[in-house]
């Protein structure tokens, strides 16, 4: 489990390339300060499996599935990652629910400067737009970021100068694709409203909610 607020921009040192998996030497100042075999680190977004380290740099493996799902397929040698230990059980949670399972892709279609504040407006498959709300919460690239503006499946969200500066959003421009992963929640609330198989109604009902002391009878 994750939080959204990125520890630490990281670098790819070395890249191994299969027909559809890779394997990634990534270099850091502190993410490995702490870190165990097996632990999970959030890279981009997408939570993987440490399996190597040393005191600046750690070693991880993408499988196939993950290759084809999410962006880290277009990741080279020198490329800037979002980093992020998963939460320790005493710590403070400062974003939202983030599972490091990406759900989709998103495209920058166009971005912009207000103020002190970058403007991003992210084309997202309608899949992915159904478990957005304005003022909700989206995780892109690992980022906890709030939906500003939802038209048509182009999604905004702003970043403030902290942002900025600690992760690789700003090095984005139009086209290039970016990790989404929706609200856990309100994925969880879609899907406890999708009809059931054998009686094409609701899991939820005015009965339901009755039977389960939330209504007065």
């Amino acid at each position: 489990m994750f939080t959204g607020i990125v520890e630490e921009v990281g670098r790819v040192q070395q890249m191994k390339q299969g027909s559809e998996s890779l394997q990634l030497t990534i270099g850091t100042k502190k993410i490995t300060n702490d870190v165990q075999l097996g632990d999970s680190i959030s890279v981009n977004g997408v939570c993987l499996t440490v399996t190597n380290f040393t005191p600046d740099s750690f070693d991880t493996d993408i499988m196939p599935e993950t290759f084809h799902q999410t962006a880290l397929r277009g990741l080279t040698v020198g490329s800037g990652v979002n980093l992020e230990r998963a939460m320790p059980a005493d710590g403070r949670f400062g974003g939202h629910f983030v599972s490091g399972h990406v759900d989709g892709l998103g495209e920058i279609v166009s971005r912009e400067t207000k103020d002190n504040a970058e403007y991003f407006h992210i084309k997202v498959s309608p899949e992915l737009s159904q478990y957005m709300m304005m003022k909700g919460s989206v995780s892109i690239d690992g980022t906890s970021l709030t939906i500003f503006g939802l038209k048509n499946d182009t999604l905004t969200i702003s970043l403030i100068p902290h942002t900025q500066d600690a992760t690789i959003l700003t090095s984005k421009k139009e086209g290039d694709q970016v990790n989404i992963e929706c609200d856990m929640l309100l994925k969880y609330v879609h899907q406890l409203l999708q009809p059931s198989e054998e009686n094409n109604t609701s899991g939820v009902s005015m009965e339901a909610l009755k039977n389960a002391g939330f209504l007065n009878n």
